[in-house]
């Protein structure tokens, strides 16, 4: 395993059990972003299940050439609350993952927080 791999997976398991710590069985917006892509769901830890997820590979995306950049991040964070919204959710606790709060994770949760998710 490469010392970089290895780093942030000890971040990522950190984060993780932080996050599970102050979550007191609340839903979860984990937030994964690749080269290419951005995603984002709602995941409900108790039951195991995606409640709704959004991403850059969308129906509603498909028409455009989404680069990956900070705006196309909002607009993936407006649609996630707004599917949010549409199943009564209303409060979740953002999980970044191994990320920082910067950039393009933090366009998506401005975005959601806008479009009417509190966390």
């Amino acid at each position: 395993m490469l010392k970089g791999k290895k780093s942030l997976d000890k971040r990522k398991s950190r984060v993780r059990f932080a996050l599970k710590k102050r979550a007191n069985c609340k839903l979860r917006l984990s937030v994964f972003r690749s080269n290419n892509h951005i995603y984002a769901q709602i995941i409900d830890d108790i039951n195991g299940v995606t409640l709704t997820a959004a991403s850059t590979k969308d129906k509603e995306f498909k028409g455009k050439k989404m680069r990956v950049t900070k705006e196309s991040a909002a607009e993936v964070g407006k649609l996630i609350a707004t599917r949010a919204v549409d199943k009564n959710i209303s409060t979740v606790v953002f999980d970044r993952g191994c990320y920082l709060f910067q950039g393009r994770i933090k366009a998506l949760a401005d975005a959601a927080r806008e479009g009417g998710l509190k966390f």
